[in-house]
């Protein structure tokens, strides 16, 4: 999964430098095709910018690929080892298994160990709460991890929309105070600083986006198994206590 984002976001940036130097060959025949050092330049500092957020995304989806899986959720072999723990009412065997696995089934399984520890003698209804409330909180988490991406295919088109307000203003500047002195260069280098910025913040927030959207997907393939097992260690629970 990492490897796969990382060739799909190099190309997608390769073949939009690509088709935006072959429209610039193509206004001016016998140009050079502009090399990326060389829209970096012309984009001004705001493409530094932009890099780092597409670093940054790049971090955040390898991220997100290493700890959104099942492993470090609700592992097949810790939920079964889990239900043999809790039918043979072996509490503190159980806790030490959390302990040792501290995965998201591992917090909901030991919050409902501890519950029944300090509360013995309270009702069933009451340990459903505190095991529902801790799986809520393990969901939410990985909800909220992922909304990270939503922030940077958001703030990456902000940052281009800024760098076409100063790129036009440079080539507005250029003519508001002697037309006649008015030269294409300076014309021309404010338009590509505008054209260039907006390319390179769609070209960061477009794949950020895609990988939330997939994220999101496997976010909630992940709370459904959550709830699953934990579902089935509350049943254990209830029928035999600790």
């Amino acid at each position: 999964m990492n490897k796969t984002w990382k060739w799909t976001f190099a190309a997608w940036l390769l073949s939009a430098c690509a088709g935006f130097a072959q429209a610039g060959e193509g206004a001016t025949p016998g140009a050079e095709m502009l090399t990326l050092a060389e829209l970096m330049r012309m984009g001004g500092w705001l493409m530094y910018v932009l890099g780092v957020l597409s670093v940054l995304g790049l971090a955040l989806i390898a991220y997100y690929s290493m700890v959104l899986r099942t492993r470090y959720v609700a592992p097949t072999a810790q939920a079964l080892r889990l239900r043999e723990l809790f039918k043979e009412r072996r509490g503190r065997e159980a806790r030490e298994l959390c302990a040792q696995q501290p995965t998201a089934l591992a917090a909901v399984a030991a919050s409902g160990l501890d519950f029944l520890k300090e509360n013995p003698g309270a009702a069933p209804g009451m340990l459903k709460e505190v095991m529902e409330s801790e799986g809520a909180r393990q969901a939410g988490r990985m909800q909220n991890m992922i909304h990270y991406l939503v922030d940077l295919s958001a703030v990456a088109p902000m940052v281009g929309l800024l760098g076409t307000v100063i790129g036009m203003l440079k080539a507005f500047n250029s003519v508001a105070f002697d037309l006649a002195k008015a030269r294409p260069m300076e014309l021309a280098g404010g338009v590509g600083q505008a054209l260039i910025t907006t390319i390179a913040g769609l070209i960061v927030a477009i794949p950020a986006m895609m990988a939330y959207s997939w994220f999101r997907g496997r976010v909630i393939k992940l709370t459904g198994l959550l709830e699953g097992a934990s579902t089935d260690l509350l049943a254990i629970l209830e029928n035999k206590g600790e």
